[in-house]
């Protein structure tokens, strides 16, 4: 790749991580919407179900591979359950990952591989927070089948941030 097209990519990419990091800071206490739950969650499903298949390229640690077959599984299992439950309301799922995590797959594509692991569980960390912060905030939904979905599901999540921490503070910093 030609090094101005990379410097591009990761100045758009650092734009949408910050607009992102903007977005993330408003009242994340507050319910969220059975519509916009679906968009986002579905989204964030999507986003860590990419970027898993890219660790499974990309990583050299075989603890982050097994994690990123672990994400692909349990993700693409909520979303089947999402997928349904918005079907059922006649409201519609994301069909792409939200802007700013293609941003962040597009940082870890352009990582070599020596870097490509401490960058990866970073962002799981970084992820799965804010994923449960969006659980959290659907599991006070006035839906009752989004507050429940979300409720059943924030274990799991919280078990995922778990792993992902352990393997972070597993690995060097580079």
């Amino acid at each position: 790749m030609h090094p101005f097209r990379s410097l591009s990519l990761l100045a758009v990419a650092a734009f949408a991580f910050c607009l992102a990091n903007a977005a993330h800071s408003a009242d994340q206490t507050a319910p969220i919407s059975a519509e916009d739950f679906v968009e986002e969650a579905s989204a964030k499903g999507i986003a860590e179900i990419e970027t898993a298949k890219l660790a499974l390229e990309k990583a050299s640690n075989q603890d982050i591979k097994n994690f990123a077959q672990t994400m692909i599984d349990d993700h693409s299992k909520a979303n089947l359950t999402l997928g349904k439950l918005a079907s059922q309301k006649e409201l519609e799922v994301s069909d792409d990952a939200e802007l700013i995590n293609q941003a962040k797959a597009l940082i870890l594509k352009l990582r070599d591989e020596d870097s490509f692991d401490k960058a990866y569980m970073n962002n799981q960390v970084m992820a799965h927070k804010q994923t449960i912060d969006l659980f959290n905030r659907a599991s006070k939904s006035e839906d009752e089948q989004i507050a429940a979905f979300a409720k059943e599901t924030l274990p799991k999540l919280q078990h995922h941030l778990q792993m992902a921490e352990q393997i972070n503070a597993q690995i060097p910093d580079d």
